[in-house]
């Protein structure tokens, strides 16, 4: 894992931006200038969209036992990462980008857990409803792929407005992205030719029991029943009062 960017200081100042970084480009792409660059395996984590989509797939407020186990996540990727021994080894990194509301609550907890399970944290401050953080994940992949030879980038978003591009982009240029989300919304990923998707609940152990969703690309062959998520009765009588109100 990666030190962290300011010593022993438990809060690190913001990295650079590709636009601070001398001869840096502004697209995800990584300098040529001749220096010998570590390869990296980098796991970037979108905590609102990954928040966001739980709870769209469940239809319901995520319980702790239907939110993703961290450490299991990070068992999983760093044992991809191959042996920590071998010539040309990786370096391992995993970051969670997350907005803190101005009462973070059961958040504060939340985030050391992170810390300890070896995930770096970039939080930001929430205090506009629009305020996000995708700049910011896109700006540190940049950072990487400038002092590093990204060799694997695992990106935890269904976010294809933001990451579709400049992911793409990156596997153009000979790194092995892999967009690791929900299939229900994640279709910018299964669509492209160039990037790898892997559903979130695939993960080994990453969910300590099945998520109540709807997994159309796992249907049993005989077919399944699917059964509403909302009484027809209650549903006719909202549509009806918006209706007549």
């Amino acid at each position: 894992m990666l030190p962290p960017a300011d010593g022993d200081r438990q809060t690190g100042p913001v990295l650079d931006t590709p636009e601070t970084l001398d001869g840096a480009p502004d697209e995800l792409t990584a300098v040529d200038d001749g220096r010998a660059r570590p390869a990296l395996d980098l796991l970037i984590w979108d905590a609102p969209n990954i928040d966001m989509t739980l709870s769209t797939v469940i239809g319901a407020r995520p319980t702790a036992a239907s939110r993703p186990r961290f450490d299991a996540i990070a068992a999983w990727f760093v044992e991809g990462a191959g042996d920590p021994g071998a010539p040309g080894a990786p370096d391992v990194e995993a970051c969670v980008f997350a907005n803190i509301p101005p009462q973070p609550g059961s958040l504060q907890r939340w985030v050391e857990a992170l810390r300890g399970f070896g995930y770096s944290v970039f939080a930001r401050p929430k205090s506009q409803p629009d305020d996000d953080i995708d700049q910011d994940m896109l700006d540190h992949i940049a950072v990487r792929a400038h002092s590093h030879r990204l060799r694997k980038l695992l990106v935890f978003s269904g976010d294809g407005r933001n990451f579709a591009e400049p992911l793409e982009d990156l596997a153009r240029q000979g790194t092995q992205v892999v967009v690791v989300a929900f299939s229900e919304v994640a279709g910018y990923a299964i669509g492209s030719d160039l990037l790898e998707f892997i559903d979130i609940e695939d993960v080994p152990g990453a969910f300590t029991e099945p998520l109540d969703r709807v997994r159309l690309d796992a249907l049993p062959a005989d077919g399944a029943w699917l059964r509403p998520t909302r009484s027809l009765r209650d549903f006719v009588a909202g549509f009806t009062a918006r209706r007549n109100g």
